[in-house]
């Protein structure tokens, strides 16, 4: 796009959110640029300055500045998207854990992005094609999770499934239940940690603190479900809200940060006696999603514990259906 473009909205766009239509019509704007261009205010609705969850109208118009040709408008049109290797096809369709017309959920492995960004070239979002299957669309992501938790994550495999969904989720309108690995031993097995949260550090150091006074409302609820002695803990957590490293920074508040985060205060593995050997990765999992389905009773999907977790919990003698006992 060499000038600036004007697009009306279209009826199946209604209640989208901004970011969410520029990721449709332009999937090759970053997510970075398009924040830059809305706080400039390059990216307007009707006129005036929007921000990234402003939710669009039917017939309202988006002022679209120059975005070159790398990020031409596609609409409802096929994306120009590099091909999935055959490799990677095999790979995404294993992680396939629940299919119906409206979603498909994967077991995402930890360590692969969702999305991608300067240095992230193979991520979840670039090899969606290969989970088309008989549908006339490509899967849409409707939610996050972080490059190195694993678990459930939903896809949606029409724009309308996508819209609904989305709403669900802004909603908090399913339940999700993680489950953690985490250093000692919370002062109590169950309850709720109520901190709001913000984004401090420099650059390369940033990461989320409580502050109750710039911070934004973070609230897990969390309950033991085993422990080993003193220095493990397995804890549920029940997210209320959803905001960026929540769980983490929520388990390191209460002294019980999650086994491999060194980022929020894990020792390392090897300082641990018994886990020694065992690597570096974060001990996380989005255990299960309860999904309510259209016209119909809701669904719960789980997804099996990642590799790195499964050895861990075989040498502290924890067994999954522990878990699923008290969810």
């Amino acid at each position: 796009m060499a000038g600036v473009h004007q697009t009306t909205v279209g009826k199946d766009e209604a209640d989208m959110r901004l970011d969410r239509w520029f990721k449709r019509r332009y999937p090759a704007l970053t997510h970075g640029r398009l924040e830059k261009l809305l706080r400039t205010g390059q990216i307007r609705v009707d006129g005036a300055r929007a921000k990234a969850n402003t939710r669009l109208e039917v017939g309202q118009t988006v002022r679209v500045p120059p975005l070159g040709e790398s990020t031409a408008q596609t609409g409802d049109a096929k994306k120009p998207r590099s091909k999935v290797s055959p490799k990677d096809a095999a790979f995404m369709q294993s992680l396939v854990i629940y299919k119906d017309e409206e979603m498909i959920a994967i077991n995402k492995p930890a360590g692969l992005a969702v999305q991608g960004g300067s240095k992230t070239t193979r991520h979840i979002d670039g090899m969606l094609d290969a989970l088309q299957f008989d549908a006339k669309e490509r899967p849409r992501l409707v939610h996050r999770l972080d490059r190195d938790t694993s678990g459930v994550l939903i896809l949606a495999r029409t724009a309308q499934a996508a819209k609904r969904l989305g709403e669900v989720f802004q909603e908090r309108e399913m339940d999700k239940v993680y489950w953690a690995l985490v250093h000692g031993r919370p002062q109590y097995p169950a309850g709720t940690i109520d901190a709001s949260l913000a984004k401090k550090g420099g650059p390369g150091f940033e990461k989320m603190k409580w502050d109750d006074e710039e911070g934004r409302k973070a609230v897990t609820d969390y309950v033991t479900v085993s422990q080993a002695g003193a220095k493990f803990t397995w804890l549920a957590l029940m997210p209320r809200t959803g905001r960026t490293h929540q769980l983490r920074a929520h388990c390191a508040i209460i002294n019980a940060p999650i086994v491999g985060d060194g980022k929020y205060g894990a020792p390392k593995m090897q300082e641990e006696g018994m886990l020694e050997g065992m690597g570096q990765q974060l001990c996380l999992h989005s255990r299960s999603l309860t999904v309510p389905l259209s016209g119909r009773k809701s669904v719960t999907i789980k997804a099996p514990l990642p590799e790195h977790m499964k050895k861990i919990f075989k040498v502290l003698a924890f067994e999954e259906r522990e878990g699923d006992e008290i969810n």
